[in-house]
């Protein structure tokens, strides 16, 4: 639900009612209602009209019952209380039925017709008025898809964003009644001033301006629709029962009824506005000290069941304004939500996302959040390494972890499907991607290999999903996934995890073999990475951008944060001077024996094993030293990949030597070096004792080896 609805972003003077408590009671007057014109035609009918005359008898009901129904979500303690209304249940059905029903025989009407395109915005407005009459569940429903421009047609959107925060308000008099009742005290002791009318109005409440009289402070009061859990819970328990017929009907894999449990539960939740203030509270602890990023104060001491009171946030729909800084910051912060800390906003539709006064992302309604375990975060990581990478075979098994898919699936077969229905979409590179690109022809593999979407997918993937809608609607070639991966690439590079640890080691040592493209492709994304430090809006020229780059490595590298990937970047560096070293001894002895007048047998070259890994330290060479951009990140230039070249140990020597003597090339490395941390300044001083530390634990090794074999 919005809590300011930006039109007027500054109350007029009248908006505001300052009630002295000497003045007396506060009049009880109904205040004017908002009209609007009816989605069917019938100008003059306002919004509020409509649902009361077609759903009002709903409430009359809940208010008898909400007494009898769990406050919790809780389907036997639902079921037995309507399980004794056969009537009410039937005539709410039948209004379902027929609601839907007639909007699809007038659709079906207009295609015969060939009057489809001509009367789209009419139906598009008669469908928003079916919603608002059936009530909050249905709205609910439609503003989960209401900010997909990619997926619903632009006069649909149009409609359903309305949904967001333009829904007629109940009584401002029975407002006032209940936060009375729940606060158990009058208005003019609590408040110095409020706002007479409801400043914004939503599927399960309406919020009211005002300002606490202890304090002084300016904060919204929720207060929530009377009856609108009783009506919530009947819905529930048609569509429940629809979709367990509708899952045998179609013979889904995908099981109907959790996946509305998963929401229904998150919904039970949010219409406790204690346990909304307590998320708040938990929200802005872990993800309000972020750049740009507000998250308002709740006052939780004062916060009932019904009726919650937070602090005041001035601003503008982010959909509105056309920022895509924001929107990045938003992406960083629900990264951080989804992969970091496990608690994310399940609700983030342009309602609850504004752009502030002072332009920073503020988060609004926290009712609707989600909990993604420890082992489900490491495994959706896993996938997007997987699919960038082309692992098709370890994505297969990541779709096992998340429970997309059932451990008894056919691994070969399913890595098979996955191939030809991603290859093409990760071909166009990470920054390409978009959801439309993966799903591609999903649908009939999912089919196929019985794929399941668990509860808490649905709710994982809207959290992205909304701002990519978002950011479409003013920029269509964004894809959240490009500023998700690089994101989740500095995550697996420093995370502690020891499925990330053994997820990284795998994906970089193929068969035994070091694949330095793959570390060079996630060191090169994650220094894109939107972190605190770099969310910010700076332009700087190509030396600049590779000196910061420089930085940014050994910064990383030289941290504890970053030390698994230095030791595996010593560990191949030892390699490959050792490489070098056997490669020199073998020039060094045939050129020497080359003068004597007897002919010697030559001196043995370098192995498959040991060439590797003098191109890999070629590799490794320009990594660090000039930091590879983008469009050559994943060959050096003139140089072939790992594993491409045949034998020819003498031209890697060579290769090798010539770029060691430009050393003018590394000066950068160590022009930065005093721009570090002194811990990291510290850290590089010992690098060079490691390095020699292994290189003659090779040598050592390598000797006995040849020596005994």
């Amino acid at each position: 639900m919005l809590l300011l609805r930006p039109l007027p972003l500054t109350l007029p003077a009248p908006a505001l009612r300052a009630r002295p408590a000497a003045l007396g009671p506060r009049p009880r007057r109904r205040p004017p209602r908002p009209r609007a014109a009816s989605a069917y035609g019938a100008g003059g009918v306002s919004e509020e009209d409509a649902f009361t005359r077609c759903s009002g008898y709903l409430f009359e009901e809940g208010l008898a019952t909400e007494g009898d129904l769990p406050t919790a979500y809780d389907i036997p303690g639902i079921a037995r209380v309507y399980g004794r209304r056969p009537l009410l249940v039937l005539r709410r059905s039948l209004q379902i039925g027929t609601s839907f029903g007639r909007w699809f025989a007038l659709r079906y009407l207009d295609s015969l017709n060939d009057r489809a395109d001509d009367m789209f915005e009419v139906r598009a407005a008669q469908l928003r008025r079916i919603l608002l009459e059936l009530g909050p569940a249905f709205v609910k429903i439609a503003q989960a898809v209401s900010s997909r421009p990619d997926v619903i047609p632009p006069a649909y959107l149009d409609e359903l964003s309305l949904l967001q925060d333009r829904i007629a308000p109940f009584s401002t008099e029975l407002a006032f009644d209940i936060i009375e009742k729940e606060l158990q005290m009058p208005l003019d002791m609590i408040f110095s001033e409020m706002s007479p009318v409801p400043v914004a109005a939503a599927s399960l409440g309406q919020v009211y301006q005002a300002r606490l009289r202890s304090n002084g402070k300016l904060v919204a009061v929720k207060v929530q629709r009377p009856g609108v859990q009783a009506v919530i819970s009947l819905d529930i328990y048609i569509l429940r029962f629809l979709a367990g017929v509708a899952r045998k009907v179609g013979k889904f894999n995908t099981d109907l009824q959790a996946v509305l449990d998963e929401w229904a539960s998150s919904l039970f939740r949010e219409m406790d506005y204690r346990e909304e203030a307590r998320n708040g509270l938990k929200f802005r602890e872990l993800y309000g000290k972020l750049r740009d990023v507000m998250v308002p104060e709740m006052y939780l001491e004062q916060t009932r069941r019904r009726v919650l009171i937070m602090e005041w946030v001035e601003g503008e729909r982010l959909s509105e304004v056309r920022d895509q800084y924001l929107v990045e910051v938003g992406v960083y912060c629900s990264l951080s939500q989804l992969l970091e800390y496990g608690f994310y906003h399940a609700d983030p539709h342009p309602g609850n996302l504004l752009r502030t006064v002072d332009g920073k992302l503020a988060y609004l309604d926290f009712g609707m959040m989600g909990e993604f375990r420890q082992e489900l975060r490491d495994g959706f990581i896993e996938a997007c390494l997987h699919l960038v990478n082309r692992d098709f075979d370890g994505l297969a098994k990541d779709f096992v972890t998340l429970g997309l898919l059932p451990a008894t699936a056919q691994k070969d077969e399913v890595t098979k499907a996955l191939t030809g229905v991603f290859e093409s979409a990760v071909n166009k590179g990470v920054q390409n991607i978009s959801f439309g690109d993966l799903s591609g022809n999903l649908g009939q593999t999912m089919y196929k290999f019985k794929f399941q979407i668990p509860s808490y997918f649905s709710l994982v993937i809207r959290s992205l999903a909304v701002l990519e809608g978002i950011a479409i609607s003013f920029n269509p070639n964004y894809k959240v996934l490009s500023s998700s991966y690089p994101w989740i690439a500095r995550k697996v590079l420093t995370d502690n995890s020891p499925n990330l640890r053994s997820t990284l080691y795998t994906l970089l040592y193929k068969d035994g073999t070091f694949q330095i493209d793959r570390l060079e492709s996630l060191l090169t994304e994650s220094l894109r990475a939107r972190t605190e430090q770099t969310l910010v809006r700076t332009q700087q020229d190509e030396s600049d951008s590779s000196r910061f780059a420089i930085k940014q490595v050994l910064s990383f590298t030289l941290t504890e944060q970053g030390a698994f990937v230095k030791d595996l970047l010593l560990q191949e560096i030892a390699k490959g001077l050792d490489a070098l070293g056997v490669a020199t001894l073998s020039s060094v002895t045939s050129a020497a024996a080359s003068r004597l007048p007897f002919a010697p047998s030559p001196s043995p070259s370098l192995n498959n094993e040991e060439a590797t890994n003098l191109r890999n330290l070629y590799r490794l060479l320009l990594l660090v030293a000039k930091t590879p951009q983008k469009e050559n990140s994943s060959r050096a230039s003139g140089y072939e990949s790992t594993g491409e070249k045949g034998d020819d140990g003498a031209d890697d020597m060579s290769l090798v030597l010539n770029e060691m003597r430009s050393f003018p090339e590394f000066l950068p490395v160590l022009s930065v070096v005093p721009e570090l941390s002194p811990e990291s300044q510290q850290q590089f001083l010992l690098l060079p004792a490691d390095l020699t530390n292994l290189v003659l634990s090779r040598a050592v090794a390598r000797t006995i080896r040849r020596m005994f074999i």
